[in-house]
């Protein structure tokens, strides 16, 4: 084509695409393309900004921009990289220990007279730290930033202590050797952390005081943070020097904490609230592209009478080629641009029902989600819009005098498996999630398959059991209608099924799916933990729960050992690569046995046999990062006594349940050779004040953790993804009412005639709705029933390997889906084929004819 070509192609199809814009031509395609790209970038925003909110805040859950932890002084090699960096340093000291509520000191009572009452008493994190904490985000007491820390002589506290040991601030607090005075309670406090002591009531002090308390003696299990901050340059050349160091083997119990670390309590929540989101966007994108498939695809056969009149004035099919691509893509570029704009402000929405998620101003957003946008919107039109439309500039000029000529057919197949490769890869890549994309997509492509066979199956069927002259004429008619078009059946048929499956999973994901993501960590889960129960104090401690109303607690034994040996051979931290089974090799691991397999840790390989002595069960994860399977012989050192076993199945366990969990399970009912303790885990009584002492004081060795805020932290995030998700699903509500009108109206043309020539013929109008409607509910019956059976096996697949939780199908899903999927059909076809029965006869006829 020569320049000349070039601009009058451009200029023809900027003005059809003007006019079929005036005149409503591409309204459906369009709203599907906006409504695609407004799902996928709405959640496209939300992700960049959390992202970009979570590396921020993670410098803040440190505490330091990087954190080198050890158990004991910080080594004095990092400390001088550290300043030889230019960076700075603070570093804090915290463990565990025991707090008093002290009486405060009367003039009348010496101070060495005994009280009358042991006072109350309670486990507590307690922190040391230095002046300059913290490097970064802000330490808040009662509300308000705090200007420095705890001056000498007093400490900062929890509520929860003030509340469990039933003292207030300005009272005395016992700690060690040393009486501190309550001066706040923290409200916020940036470095917290998830280890498993972050959940007792925070004691935070100066380290100055830490001496005169006694606490720390050589023996003390301590915790020493050196938190450094600086650039970004001299950050980056510390952290690997500082891992390279801590990987030495000469260099015990020092490990590097960066960006990465975060907040590994919420990693799964997080994860998958992200999975949620992104399938119900998922779905809205599938729901569209078959919209804009049929959309396209009656939009082509409307143009072929025009197509053909240009092709007689002399038109070529380059020129023509041109312009209806440039039509297209221009509609996809200003639908695409209005799903962009619409996208960011459901976004801004979710921002306001998420938040807590991110506990600080999440960043601005960045343009990847709107250029992802935008290549969306264009590959919907490319993959499923352009394959019928480039067929116009094949439209043979003879079809102006011979209408059977030139018809919209299946030809570009080759441009639609290309285009449909490009989608998929497209969805893949906006899924953020391998597992989902693969399973979601995967899946559509395989229901679609299954659709198209299932149709012309029961299309083979209907041929040969159509009703007979006994049977009455609107269900002869109805059947015959169907029949006749057997391709355009089953293009109509499968269309709809797709449009279904979305919304089948849609509900699925609304009710059953979320339902079973909360019953992972339920209203009722534990929220108190109980561990250093003696075995001869067993029996009354359990007494003591259930009087105190506690219900079915979870009760397991507690062994403390290490691996020392895998199959015969002894293993240590340096015969291991990955960075967790070093850290598990080179520390002693809890152990228990249970001759009944919880039920909250489903097994995923081998076989859980109840009293096998020589047994044990692995969890998934322990034994990935040990390299261990199935059969391997294990051996144990228990308190200095030698214990083997084989590994006989592997457990899947999920942290995030809040329930009682380890990393191996003995399937025995009874080892009463090796030393254990025993542990509880339950929901604490409502209604019963003072429960937390009275169970201290009647059993004061044991350690008590409690978790309520942890849980509820759990809990609020679940619902506040659940809010977006239902905010979501009216977008995919919305693509899936297009896919409905499209489908049904995809016939519209052809309705119009054979109902004109019936109706000439002497059919009535009754007669002929009384046909619509059979052939509505009868291919969306098909449709429905179909769409639910498939959205139960891709429902299963998802729940179980994108989301790693439980469900069970209901299996009254397909029949409820075949009477919804009549329903919806009847309901698209009254508005989408509304007037073909009201069209006058010789108007239609006329335009039949010319």
């Amino acid at each position: 084509m020569n320049n000349q070509s070039w601009m009058h192609g451009l200029k023809l199809g900027a003005r059809q695409l003007w006019r079929d814009l005036r005149a409503g031509e591409l309204l459906l395609l369009m709203v599907s393309v906006a409504l695609a790209v407004a799902a996928l970038t709405a959640v496209g925003f939300l992700a960049d900004r959390m992202q970009s909110g979570l590396w921020r805040d993670a410098r803040q859950l440190l505490g330091g921009d990087a954190v080198v932890v050890s158990d004991q002084r910080t080594p004095r090699i990092f400390v001088q990289k550290a300043q030889a960096a230019g960076l700075q340093s603070n570093t804090n000291v915290s463990f565990p220990t025991m707090a008093r509520a002290m009486n405060a000191p009367n003039a009348a009572t010496p101070p060495d007279t005994p009280s009358a009452t042991p006072p109350a008493t309670r486990l507590v994190a307690l922190k040391a730290v230095e002046p300059g904490y913290p490097l970064r985000g802000r330490l808040e007491i009662a509300g308000q930033n705090a200007a420095s820390i705890p001056p000498e002589g007093e400490v900062w506290v929890d509520a929860a202590l003030l509340e469990a040991l039933n003292v207030q601030v300005g009272q005395i607090l016992g700690l060690g050797d040393r009486s501190l005075r309550i001066g706040a309670t923290i409200t916020r406090e940036p470095d917290r952390g998830a280890g498993f002591m972050g959940f007792a009531p925070r004691v935070m002090m100066n380290m100055a005081d830490l001496a005169s308390t006694g606490l720390v003696q050589p023996a003390s299990r301590v915790s020493w943070r050196m938190a450094v901050a600086g650039s970004d340059a001299a950050v980056g050349q510390f952290l690997p020097w500082a891992q390279a160091e801590a990987d030495k083997p000469e260099v015990r119990g020092v490990k590097v904490e960066s960006l990465d670390s975060g907040r590994p309590e919420m990693r799964q929540t997080l994860d998958r609230a992200s999975q949620f989101l992104n399938l119900v966007a998922l779905l809205a994108a599938l729901l569209c592209a078959v919209a804009v498939a049929l959309a396209a695809r009656s939009f082509a056969e409307r143009q072929l009478d025009a197509c053909a009149l240009l092709r007689v004035l002399g038109q070529s099919q380059r020129t023509l080629t041109l312009s209806y691509g440039l039509e297209f893509l221009g509609a996809g570029l200003v639908a695409s641009v209005l799903g962009v704009m619409a996208g960011y402000g459901v976004h801004l929405g979710f921002v306001q029902l998420l938040v807590g998620l991110v506990d600080a101003n999440l960043p601005g957003a960045t343009l990847q989600p709107a250029w992802m946008g935008l290549a969306m919107g264009l590959t919907l039109l490319v993959a499923f819009g352009l394959p019928p439309v480039l067929q116009l500039a094949k439209v043979p000029p003879l079809r102006v005098i011979r209408r059977d000529l030139g018809n919209v057919q299946v030809r570009s197949g080759l441009v639609l498996v290309m285009g449909l490769l490009g989608f998929a890869v497209t969805l893949l890549m906006v899924s953020r999630n391998l597992t989902l994309g693969l399973i979601t997509v995967g899946g559509f492509a395989v229901a679609l398959l299954v659709f198209a066979a299932l149709a012309a199956a029961a299309l083979f069927l209907l041929r040969r059991v159509v009703p007979d002259e006994s049977a009455p004429r609107w269900l002869r008619l109805a059947t015959r209608q169907v029949a006749a078009r057997p391709v355009f059946a089953v293009v109509q048929v499968s269309a709809l099924s797709v449009g279904l499956l979305a919304l089948a999973l849609l509900v699925l994901l609304r009710t059953d799916l979320i339902a079973s993501w909360r019953q992972a960590t339920p209203v009722n889960a534990p929220d108190r933990f109980v561990i250093n129960v003696q075995p001869e104090q067993a029996q009354d401690f359990l007494a003591h729960l259930n009087q105190a109303g506690v219900q079915s607690p979870d009760w397991f034994p507690m062994i403390r050992g290490r691996l020392v040996a895998i199959n015969g051979r002894v293993i240590g931290p340096d015969d291991l690569e990955a960075d967790r089974g070093k850290r598990l090799l080179d520390r002693e691991i809890n152990l228990s046995h249970s001759a009944v397999l919880p039920d909250h840790n489903p097994l995923v390989a081998g076989r859980w046999q109840a009293e096998e002595a020589d047994g044990v069960s692995v969890e998934e994860g322990i034994a990935e990062a040990l390299g261990l399977k199935l059969g391997d012989r294990l051996g144990f050192d228990i308190a200095g006594q030698p214990h083997e076993a084989r590994v006989t199945s592997l457990r899947k366990v999920d942290w995030a349940s809040m329930r009682a969990n380890f990393f191996m399970l003995f399937p025995v009912s009874q080892m009463p050779d090796l030393p254990m303790t025993y542990m509880a885990a339950f929901r604490s009584p409502q209604g019963v004040p003072g429960f937390e002492n009275a169970m201290v004081n009647a059993f004061p060795n044991i350690t008590s953790v409690d978790m309520r805020s942890t849980l509820a932290q759990v809990q609020r995030v679940m619902d506040q993804v659940i809010r977006a998700v239902e905010f979501l699903f009216a977008f995919t509500l919305a693509a899936g009412l297009m896919v409905l009108l499209a489908a049904v109206g995809a016939s519209r043309q052809a309705r119009e005639r054979e109902y004109a020539i019936m109706r000439a013929l002497g059919a009535g109008r009754s007669l002929l709705a009384q046909v619509q409607r059979t052939e509505l509910l009868g291919i969306g019956w098909l449709a429905g029933f179909m769409a639910s059976a498939m959205a139960l096996v891709v429902g299963w697949a998802l729940a179980r390997y994108a989301f790693e939780f439980a469900w069970q199908p209901p299996l009254w899903a397909p029949l409820a889906g075949g009477l919804a999927g009549a329903l919806l059909a009847w309901g698209a076809g009254s508005l989408s084929l509304a007037g073909v029965l009201r069209q006058p006869v010789v108007q239609t006829l006329r335009q039949a004819a010319q």
